[in-house]
């Protein structure tokens, strides 16, 4: 008698461009290497990845769920429908992951077991606990989506800061998120960029990522190197308006989303972040994976756990960070660190199952 494979359902709004989504798709991949049926759930159909033919892929639309008023009446509905749609088109999955805000408030209004939520940011910095004037009002929303099921931080530095914010609502752990050595490498050769001496930073243009500091620092340096951006978002203008001002159009170049950035990631000569927060800076990983130094600020959570103290660089400070730039743009190989293959996605999918069959 042929034995049923186990079923790994991962759940997010969609699989446009992003962190959260490349890890989605990556740890899919380590549960089809643990011998899981693996199925992608999202409700919107947008796709900015490559996707492999080793998972099953769902789209249940959220849109016309919107015209139900109330936000959470809204939810609750469509989590039936969501449940409705697993049983009939999935069957009963052994582990079922819930990736970021709009997944996570449907599925906490879901009947299915097996439910985990993917903490996949600083909480605090991300909703500007600090500065937001609702910030008490919308911890007791998360508090309530959030206590209902386990929660998986993607580094240690967001668990913490997930119990400071919330207490110890909920069983939690820290599991790194996974990183597709393999797939990497192959797409880093995929094509030789047409650049040659530069620095790489890859990221939204979003608060978080601090490209205004970046190019600030960069023009305090001697810009022997030029600068690439890779990525695009809401401060994408005003960093194009600053690099105008400082007089930087001839060295910095923007490349917009690129659906492979590992070429330009293996030919950079390092590789730089400067963010005041990250949930776990995945392209740090895949950068190592390249054997592309980096340098990187110390923001609460990710960096320090992947990059040795000699990489890393203080917050919101310039004249550090041009200073880390101009020791690096000396001599690069200073920056290089190791990969540590106990992010491989088979480990982490391993780690994932032994955290949920607690």
């Amino acid at each position: 008698m042929k034995q049923h494979k186990k079923i790994a359902l991962l759940v997010i709004n969609c699989l446009q461009g992003g962190g959260a989504e490349r890890v989605v798709l990556t740890l899919g991949q380590g549960f089809y290497e643990l011998g899981y049926e693996v199925h992608i759930l999202r409700f919107k159909p947008l796709v900015q990845y490559d996707l492999s033919q080793n998972l099953n892929y769902h789209v249940l639309k959220f849109k016309p769920y919107k015209l139900i008023p109330g936000a959470q009446r809204r939810d609750r509905v469509f989590a039936r429908a969501v449940d409705k749609y697993v049983l009939q088109h999935i069957g009963q999955p052994d582990i079922i992951l819930s990736n970021l805000d709009r997944a996570d408030s449907i599925l906490s209004n879901s009947k299915l077991p097996n439910i985990t939520y993917i903490i996949h940011n600083t909480v605090s910095l991300l909703y500007k606990f600090n500065k937001n004037y609702d910030a008490e009002q919308l911890k007791k929303r998360m508090v309530e989506i959030y206590a209902k099921h386990p929660c998986v931080c993607v580094s240690e530095g967001a668990q913490k800061d997930f119990i400071k914010s919330f207490g110890r609502i909920t069983p939690t752990i820290a599991i790194h998120n996974p990183i597709d050595r393999d797939s990497i490498q192959k797409q880093a050769d995929a094509f030789v960029p047409e650049y040659q001496n530069y620095i790489i930073h890859v990221g939204s243009f979003k608060d978080a990522k601090r490209h205004d500091l970046l190019v600030k620092a960069y023009a305090q340096t001697d810009q022997s190197m030029k600068l690439l951006f890779l990525g695009q978002g809401k401060h994408k203008n005003e960093t194009e308006q600053l690099v105008t001002e400082l007089n930087l159009t001839e060295k910095v170049v923007f490349l917009g989303f690129r659906d492979n950035p590992f070429p330009y990631i293996k030919h950079a000569q390092f590789k730089i972040l400067t963010s005041d927060w990250e949930g776990f800076a995945l392209v740090i990983a895949e950068a190592l994976v390249l054997s592309t130094p980096v340098i990187s600020t110390n923001c609460p959570s990710g960096p320090s756990e992947l990059l040795p103290q000699n990489n890393l660089m203080p917050m919101g400070n310039v004249d550090a960070i041009a200073k880390k730039m101009r020791q690096a743009m000396n001599n690069p190989q200073e920056f290089h660190a190791p990969f540590d293959e106990s992010l491989l996605p088979v480990k982490i999918a391993e780690k994932y199952v032994e955290f949920t069959q607690k």
